[in-house]
């Protein structure tokens, strides 16, 4: 039996005045292509309601450890938050953005998970692992 995921995914990118707005709206469904993006002043903001093709890329790159930090330290209540380097989602790979944001801004990704809970979800998209490797098959 599978369980059901009941989640809302809220990613924001900046648009800068130098960028193209087609080639950031690229990069953000490079990583999230389930999201309805909307144009905005200066921003691109999008909401999806899963995160497996995101997964996938994480199992691809081999960075579960990472993303589980990455989401661990942006725990917050009934989610989570991260971001995301613009240039690498452009080529349609994952690059956490940790320390200086970068001139082009960043992809910001809050999670809100309704059901069944956070810490369920985290390992849903990013599973524990032992020596790199996922602990149980999805």
């Amino acid at each position: 039996m599978s369980v059901v995921y009941s989640v809302d995914v809220t990613v924001t990118a900046p648009v800068m005045d130098t960028e193209v707005t087609s080639r950031v709206k690229d990069a953000v469904l490079n990583l999230f292509p389930e999201a309805e993006l909307e144009e905005r002043h200066g921003e691109l903001v999008g909401e999806a309601h899963s995160m497996e093709e995101f997964s996938e890329l994480l199992h691809e790159q081999e960075i579960l450890d990472t993303a589980r930090n990455q989401f661990s330290d942006g725990l917050r209540g009934d989610g989570f938050e991260f971001a995301l380097k613009k240039q690498a989602a452009f080529v349609g790979v994952i690059n956490f953005a940790v320390g200086n944001p970068g001139e082009l801004g960043e992809i910001t990704v809050r999670v809100d998970v309704r059901d069944p809970g956070v810490e369920a979800y985290v390992d849903h998209v990013a599973p524990p692992t032992e020596d790199g490797r996922p602990i149980e098959d999805r």
